[in-house]
């Protein structure tokens, strides 16, 4: 399932700046500012900076396209993209950087990517993305974040990719994503939340990729998805669901992909599997329900019948297995579904 998670998302771009960096200066068309490299064209300026001792000063004023990454940095000068106004890109990822100032981004309005992947921060100053209206895409996974405010996000009027993956949340505000309309993918996978407040996913309108996997939820409640009809990716692998609420796919008619492997699925409420997959929609990405501890009795019967008819969809069917009764242990759910075994 590794390979559903990122699929187009950000978490590749730390690997391509060395392959960029090596074609360009095959091409010879690399010059050194200090311990970067620099690359000119019609665009503007790219400047590629990988273990530099030191933020890089006196950038040139059509930088559109800054890296610096994979150093020990811990601060940035407060004026550290003073000169370069027209900014688009901002990579930082696999430093030390603990905080921000909250005037970091004033000088660069048009910056559209901010990636901070790898650093150690635990919290954004208020005001930082004031003058952002342009950003979409923030990065913040494999940071220190224990909480996440609302007021942070304040300015992002253009956002369409948040990742808050790999951080210590284990909890969030009802109207963290209120203000931001345009998102259309969220990540917060692999933190530690082990309940989601019913009104989270309100203000998004067309939110389309959702990961909550590698957390400790328990229950998925009937309110939670259906403000986002449009969410055609859905992974809640590696929880601890013991609960799904019969209501809570009612409104994903769009869904593609679902994964709920790994989890301690015993039975599923008549009903849940209604509004998803054929005779009404086809999975066209699949599903994934192995690894949960099933009990195969009459009480699977919704399940047996949606199996049937979505088998062409199913993911690790080998690893998807009765854990009960004894008389049924080890036997595979979809044998079972097509013998009409209860």
């Amino acid at each position: 399932m590794a390979s559903w998670q990122h699929r187009g998302s950000l978490q590749d771009l730390n690997t391509c700046f060395p392959r960029t960096l090596l074609l360009l200066a095959l091409l010879g068309r690399v010059s050194s500012l200090k311990e970067c490299l620099l690359l000119q064209s019609a665009e503007g300026s790219t400047v590629s900076c990988h273990g530099p001792t030191e933020f890089p000063s006196s950038l040139p004023a059509d930088t559109v396209h800054l890296s610096v990454e994979f150093s020990n940095l811990t601060q940035l000068p407060p004026a550290a993209l003073q000169g370069c106004p027209g900014l688009r890109e901002l990579h930082l990822s696999s430093n030390r950087l603990q905080a921000l100032s909250s005037g970091l981004l004033a000088p660069v309005p048009w910056l559209r990517v901010l990636d901070l992947t790898r650093n150690a921060l635990r919290s954004l100053p208020p005001g930082l993305f004031g003058t952002s209206a342009n950003l979409s895409t923030l990065v913040l996974r494999e940071n220190q974040l224990r909480e996440v405010s609302a007021q942070w996000l304040q300015g992002l009027d253009a956002l369409g990719h948040l990742d808050l993956a790999e951080n210590q949340l284990s909890s969030l505000p009802s109207g963290l994503l209120a203000n931001l309309s345009t998102l259309h993918t969220l990540d917060l996978g692999y933190n530690l939340l082990e309940s989601l407040p019913e009104g989270l996913l309100q203000g998004p309108r067309r939110l389309q990729r959702l990961h909550l996997e590698g957390n400790r939820l328990q229950r998925l409640e009937d309110g939670l998805l259906a403000p986002q009809p449009f969410l055609r990716v859905l992974f809640l692998n590696d929880n601890q669901l013991v609960g799904v609420a019969t209501g809570s796919f009612r409104s994903l008619r769009q869904l593609d992909m679902l994964d709920l492997s790994n989890n301690s699925l015993s039975s599923t409420p008549p009903g849940l599997w209604a509004f998803l997959g054929r005779p009404t929609r086809d999975m066209q990405d699949g599903f994934d329900i192995s690894h949960n501890p099933w009990i195969c009795d009459k009480n699977l019967v919704d399940l047996y019948r949606w199996l049937k008819a979505n088998r062409n969809k199913m993911f690790s069917q080998n690893d998807t297995r009765c854990a009960g009764p004894e008389a049924m242990k080890g036997q595979r759910l979809l044998d079972v579904a097509e013998l009409g075994s209860l």
